[in-house]
């Protein structure tokens, strides 16, 4: 890996709070769409989350990785369910999914996600 995903957050969370003062309308709607988003309903926020983190996989969206495996992890995802949703974005992205897959399961052990026993 060739960055920290918890400094590339950090890094992202610094231009978003630039967005809120320069295009704070933009911005705003975006966070409504976000709380609105991350509520249980029919599905839980984790299900949720771990949707997220697979269409974050198959988009290739590398900040997306970081924001969505600290959420993963602060809802208690399970390594377990980590993996079962990798198979999903791999399935659904192909061969490039594969690589940033890998890359999203480094970010979510970088946030405290459990870690291989092998």
């Amino acid at each position: 890996m060739s960055h920290s995903y918890k400094q590339l957050v950090q890094d992202i969370s610094g231009k978003l709070r630039e967005f809120a003062k320069e295009i704070p309308e933009t911005q705003q709607g975006f966070m409504q769409t976000a709380k609105a988003t991350h509520t249980d309903g029919a599905i839980s926020k984790k299900h949720k989350e771990l949707m997220a983190m697979s269409i974050a996989i198959a988009a290739r969206c590398q900040g997306c990785l970081g924001f969505h495996a600290q959420a993963c992890v602060k809802l208690g995802v399970t390594r377990a369910e980590f993996m079962e949703m990798l198979q999903v974005a791999i399935y659904m992205g192909g061969g490039p999914s594969v690589m940033t897959g890998a890359e999203a399961l480094l970010a979510f052990e970088e946030y405290g996600g459990e870690k291989s026993a092998i």
